[in-house]
């Protein structure tokens, strides 16, 4: 397949999942309050796609986190069926982050979110509004932590607003107090760990377009 298909490729992949997981959700206003901020970003792809590219690696990265977030959005991210990889995660002894007995399915989300990362990174250098490359991938980790803060509080004045079932599954804090904190952790942690696993392969690839 033509590299320059693989955006609508994934695209297409995303509309069938969406559609697929639009019919009977565990709570629609749930299910609409995970999806709009999706469908918004789907669309600012596909509308900005004829003035800025970016690369394949960069919108299958985002592509994962958007098709993991849609599901979170059909069943709440607190009763996605995750017992299987709970019980992988609960062998780390990671209980800190990974409590026994908690669905994590949201916390894994939140380190899937530091993908987005990476495409700021390509963003911001390929627009020459940095001239080093460090500088573009350390704007690309302080705006995806910004990004985290202001969702955990776009989650908590939903909580508040609504006052029920809904707010308090849109928030999924499952009775942790720090779930807030350790959520916007595992959103840096991500972000740093996508240029630990990818950031050679921006250099060269970013490197080699200058």
């Amino acid at each position: 397949m033509n590299k320059k298909y693989f955006p609508l490729l994934l695209l297409v992949i995303y509309l069938i999942e969406f559609t697929f997981f639009a019919f009977s959700p565990y709570d629609r206003s749930v299910w609409w309050a995970e999806n709009i901020p999706v469908l918004l970003a789907v669309f600012f792809l596909v509308a900005t796609y004829r003035w800025f590219k970016f690369s394949n690696l960069a919108y299958f990265l985002m592509g994962i986190f958007l098709m993991y977030h849609t599901i979170g959005g059909h069943f709440t991210f607190e009763r996605v069926p995750f017992d299987f990889f709970d019980n992988l995660l609960a062998r780390l002894h990671l209980d800190f982050l990974f409590p026994v007995g908690r669905n994590n399915f949201d916390r894994v989300g939140h380190y899937l979110v530091g993908v987005f990362a990476y495409p700021l990174a390509e963003f911001f250098y390929k627009k020459k509004l940095v001239s080093r490359l460090w500088v573009a991938v350390a704007l690309g980790i302080f705006a995806l932590g910004f990004w985290a803060a202001f969702y955990e509080i776009v989650e908590m004045t939903y909580a508040v607003s609504d006052g029920g079932a809904s707010g308090q599954s849109f928030l999924g804090a499952q009775g942790d107090i720090w779930d807030a904190q350790k959520d916007m952790f595992m959103d840096i942690l991500g972000s740093i760990t996508v240029f630990i696993l990818f950031g050679r392969y921006l250099k060269s690839r970013l490197k080699r377009k200058k």
